[in-house]
């Protein structure tokens, strides 16, 4: 055990005490983390303010709920400051837990906190953010629902709606807003909340709100959430930033990351390691009961098996047993793919969709030098974005930018637009033949036969998927594969988890039933069916003479 070198507060020494002593089973990160806040709060320029913190733990206590161990350890930590300077020493907590462990609870207790005058500081506003308003409104909802019960009291510091909440002595507004609020610019935040931000696909939020901040003394920033499955997005840099401010590769100035998480996922089996990525497990016996009934049933249920890992025990769906694929060998397959080179080329085309107005991914699959690469595009129906934009966590505006998607403003994705797609390749590339399972080549077989398009039929389910499994295993494990810059189909490829049966049949399947899109992996997959009759290519070309398939017959 490493021993604290002298005492800060009581709050900050107990818990540190017994993160050290293994008391309380704590990750890498946390252990990390704890000689971060030391190394910070032996700077003899530090003051912890004990009465702020006396008085902020009675407050909420009183008018929400006792703290738990870990939340009066954050709350202590927010009450440090750099004497000389008037600063705090921490301005930015990242606070990753569990699902169920109260950070939305404990955050409305803080933001109230913030705008009183017992925190001291005139016109400090909090600005709650998310990607939804139903998710936004949930922390204020807290508050605006504490001072109702308390109204008689709370009627004379405070002033309500269900849109701004106002201290009336310090004049300190708490406000929710969504990732595309038109007002987000020119605020002047004393205190920014960023919620679940497992759902920024991107730093846009963010940077956004940030710009606000740093004109209000004391300014911090809270960035709560527990993990997911969007993979390379705002969730994995600020992991990535943890990470090197942990290791002390950066100095870490005023962020402080608070990570709660398994550090292997053979320890989900152990119950005593559940604490590790859910701090409330002692407080809260409805939690240690929705544990266990989770992991029960993710026994029997795949599916489950990954949520539990995901979003329980924070270790994202890459690094469950079932994957496709880690992240960093989906990362892998981020390398150029010789356009020039393949032109001429044999290769073998494939399409797979949900459902003619959602989104459809085309693909080409080539043999080349030792690899296998594969150009992928998606069309995406602009009315299923327009319903389900808000809730589908990539960035497809951005990817349409880039080439990489095309919006279709009709109804439905029509046979036409991949007839389409499929010639204008098979003017650059010599494509054998085009594969879909038989279901999605019937729909489109008649508009095929008429632009004179070759389409062959493959097994949908286990059948293929248990045929083209080693292949796809090794070809990611040896990082084989090569998609070139194509977030879209990283993100296909993380969406998508093996289920294995009894009798070891494999078939793949969505992580999420409905928002976590996985198309473009299902083309590759009927590709692959067919990966026999496409021969390796050294880069020199027999036959110079392309077929093009005629517009119609």
């Amino acid at each position: 055990m490493t021993k604290r070198r002298k005492d800060y507060h009581p709050f900050i020494d107990l818990y540190m005490d017994k993160i050290r002593s293994g008391e309380i089973e704590a990750c890498k990160e946390l252990r990390q983390a704890m000689d971060l806040i030391e190394q910070k709060l032996d700077d003899p320029d530090v003051l912890i303010d004990s009465e702020k913190i006396a008085k902020a733990d009675e407050l909420i206590s009183r008018y929400f709920y006792p703290l738990f161990d870990w939340e009066r350890f954050i709350l202590a930590l927010i009450h440090c400051y750099y004497k000389s300077m008037d600063t705090v020493v921490f301005d930015e907590f990242l606070i990753m837990l569990g699902t169920g462990n109260g950070k939305n609870g404990f955050i409305s207790a803080l933001s109230w906190y913030l705008t009183t005058h017992y925190h001291g500081i005139p016109r400090y506003d909090v600005e709650i953010v998310a990607n939804s308003e139903d998710q936004a409104m949930r922390s204020f909802m807290d508050v605006y629902e504490v001072l109702d019960d308390t109204w008689p009291k709370s009627k004379k510091f405070f002033y309500k709606t269900k849109v701004v909440i106002t201290n009336l002595r310090t004049k300190s507004h708490i406000r929710y807003n969504t990732s595309n609020a038109k007002t987000r610019l020119g605020k002047r935040a004393g205190c920014v909340v960023f919620d679940e931000i497992l759902e920024y696909p991107d730093w846009e939020v963010y940077n956004a709100f940030n710009a606000s901040f740093g004109k209000i003394k004391h300014g911090r920033k809270f960035l709560i959430t527990t993990n997911g499955y969007l993979r390379g997005g705002f969730l994995d840099d600020m992991l990535e930033k943890a990470r090197m401010v942990l290791a002390g590769e950066v100095k870490s100035l005023g962020f402080l990351p608070l990570v709660y998480k398994l550090d292997d996922k053979e320890e989900v089996h152990d119950k005593r390691k559940w604490i590790k990525a859910n701090p409330s497990l002692p407080h809260l016996p409805h939690l240690g009961q929705a544990l266990e009934k989770a992991y029960e049933e993710m026994k029997t249920q795949p599916q489950l098996a990954v949520d539990f890992l995901t979003k329980r025990m924070n270790l994202p769906a890459q690094e469950s047993f079932r994957a496709v694929a880690t992240w960093e060998q989906i990362l892998a397959t981020n390398r150029p793919i010789p356009h020039d080179e393949l032109k001429g080329q044999k290769c073998i085309g494939a399409f797979d969709f949900a459902e003619i107005n959602d989104f459809a991914s085309c693909g080409l699959l080539f043999k080349y030098k030792g690899l296998r690469y594969w150009i992928e595009h998606t069309f995406v129906c602009r009315k299923a974005l327009e319903i389900e934009s808000r809730r589908i966590k990539f960035p497809v505006q951005e990817m349409a930018d880039r080439g990489l998607i095309t919006i279709v403003n009709d109804e439905t994705i029509s046979p036409d637009h991949i007839a389409q797609w499929f010639l204008k390749m098979a003017r650059t590339y010599h494509i054998l033949t085009i594969v879909a399972d038989r279901f999605r080549a019937e729909l489109l077989r008649g508009k095929f036969n008429e632009c004179g398009l070759p389409l062959e039929t493959v097994a949908a389910g286990p059948i293929t998927h248990s045929k083209v499994a080693p292949l796809v295993t090794s070809m990611f494990a040896q990082e084989l594969i090569v998609f070139g810059d194509n977030p879209t189909m990283r993100w296909y490829v993380n969406n998508t988890y093996q289920d294995v049966d009894a009798k070891g049949n494999i078939t793949y399947k969505k992580i999420e039933p409905r928002l976590r899109k996985t198309d473009g992996f299902f083309a590759l997959v009927h590709a692959l069916s067919k990966d026999g009759m496409l021969p390796e290519s050294d880069g020199t070309i027999l036959d110079l003479g392309l077929y093009v398939y005629p517009q119609g017959r």
